[in-house]
């Protein structure tokens, strides 16, 4: 039988949620608009010196860009007025069906507006939507609306992403007497979690409040930092999560991605640190996102285009580069190793590292990240992702997800001290599963009772700020949520 949860999902009713629909949604719809004005202007500007087959081809994509900025603009005038949400086209891409029969039942229950829907579908509802505009055209396809914001984010992580590269080559000088010593490792997989933990506060649709300092030291891993983030760590199973890592011998770790840039970066470093400097890990995958999706997260080309741009010192700041010259050369150290992982297979790609945006159908499996449904009903709603991606019961393969962890909670009114192997239903023991997120949503569990209502007491917005972080202690799981975070992670039974 399908899990069903014993409380009722978020809806825009709730404060934050409300939040979402009135102002960071038409943000996020406003910056579409310009980024495709910009386009359209710079393709305008080749037209006089094109020839005459390439200046009709020019026209039609202009044209084109021009009819996706008028369906954006539609789409936020009725978002801001409360109207019903419109199926999505039958477009030739994934979950047509599945949307527009979840939307069918909303409609029936009257709550298939902005202001009704639950807020976990109609976000997701928007991205898929976003996607059907540009894909109903002959030139627009392969666009991605949010590239463009990603890699200038990414560019300004230039002094953050030179320094992890220096500790990374200090990490090699020292050779086997850090492999050889479980203390020396422990120290640094410490650090390599509050470096991925705190580098998930770069998710740049919530970009729309955070300043450049807030993001530069919500990047720092130097232990002073660490130190001053200490009181935002709400609860702390690291531990546990290390203890199940000593009893591996060359197991894989499966990263399901969230944002890309800096955060895929710290994702990158941490897959290294565990397949080159201990012995428990031999093989890591990593699971994208088939379209744009939530503004930044990771699509198969981002990940391509991550090596490519790490590759060329010139994509950062010349004054970064000038002035951290040697981290620039353990830059380039480590990404031809990374390079060298992938031609190996040491990391690899849950799809072709080629594949477009929507995959091919060799990509299939990776259509189940980009729906609506939570991460619980995997194994019956997406068998194919369950088994092809080896979320196999009893594996002993551990899976990490750095996604948008509501998705694995379902995004339910879960009390805030919920266990967290409550709260993710089936997943619950089905393999081992680590967690980590950054506080940006309403639901949060894993925590006590008391911590929670001293919190919500404080008129503190510690549930969707990000300032906060959890890894909640369970016998079954440790979970990581970011500037107030958690870490979670759950054993195989």
């Amino acid at each position: 039988m399908p899990f069903s949860p014993p409380y009722p999902p978020y809806d825009p009713t709730d404060k934050s949620g409300y939040d979402t629909v009135v102002k960071r949604w038409p943000i996020i719809l406003t910056g579409v608009v310009d980024t495709l004005h910009k386009a359209s202007h710079n393709l305008s500007l080749q037209v006089s010196a094109a020839s005459d087959a390439d200046k009709e081809d020019l026209m039609k994509r202009i044209e084109e860009g021009k009819g996706i900025i008028e369906k954006v603009g539609k789409l936020k005038y009725e978002m801001g007025r409360d109207k019903p949400l419109e199926n999505i086209p039958d477009d030739g891409e994934p979950s047509v069906a599945l949307y527009n029969a979840e939307l069918q039942a909303l409609a029936e229950d009257k709550r298939n507006t902005w202001f009704t829907a639950p807020w976990l579908f109609a976000e997701c509802y928007l991205y898929r939507l976003l996607r059907s505009h540009f894909v109903q055209t002959e030139h627009w396809k392969s666009y991605d609306p949010f590239y463009d914001q990603k890699m200038n984010t990414f560019q300004q992580s230039g002094k953050s992403i030179f320094h992890i590269a220096t500790t990374m080559h200090e990490i090699g000088v020292g050779g086997d007497d850090i492999q050889s010593d479980p203390e020396i490792l422990k120290v640094l997989f410490n650090e390599m979690i509050q470096m991925c933990l705190w580098g998930n506060a770069t998710d740049l649709s919530l970009l729309t409040h955070l300043s450049q300092e807030d993001i530069h030291q919500l990047q720092s891993v130097g232990k002073e930092a660490q130190a001053a983030r200490k009181k935002f760590i709400l609860c702390d199973d690291e531990e546990a999560v290390w203890k199940h890592i000593q009893t591996l011998k060359d197991a894989q770790f499966h990263f399901v991605l969230d944002n890309s840039g800096f955060e895929l970066f710290t994702d990158l470093v941490f897959a290294d640190f565990l397949v080159t400097y201990t012995p428990y890990v031999a093989k890591v995958v990593f699971h994208p996102k088939l379209i744009p999706w939530f503004v930044s997260d990771v699509t198969p080309p981002d990940f391509k285009d991550t090596f490519t741009t790490l590759s060329d010192t010139s994509f950062f700041p010349i004054s970064i580069a000038h002035e951290l010259q040697s981290g620039s050369d353990h830059l380039e150290e480590m990404i031809s190793r990374w390079k060298r992982y992938l031609d190996t297979g040491v990391f690899s790609l849950s799809v072709p590292l080629d594949t477009p945006l929507a995959g091919t159908a060799h990509s299939r499996p990776a259509e189940f990240w980009t729906t609506p449904r939570p991460y619980w009903d995997m194994e019956t709603e997406a068998p194919e992702t369950f088994r092809k991606s080896k979320f196999q019961r009893n594996s002993e393969n551990l899976y990490r997800f750095l996604t948008f962890a509501n998705r694995l909670t379902g995004d339910i009114r879960w009390p805030a001290w919920t266990p967290f192997a409550e709260a993710i239903g089936p997943l619950a023991g089905a393999f081992p599963l680590l967690s980590l997120r950054t506080n940006k949503a309403d639901v949060v569990v894993g925590i006590s009772k008391e911590i929670a209502e001293k919190l919500d007491a404080s008129g503190e917005k510690w549930r969707v700020d990000g300032r906060y972080v959890l890894i909640t202690p369970n016998n079954h799981h440790v979970h990581i949520f970011d500037r107030y975070a958690l870490v979670s992670f759950v054993p195989k039974i």
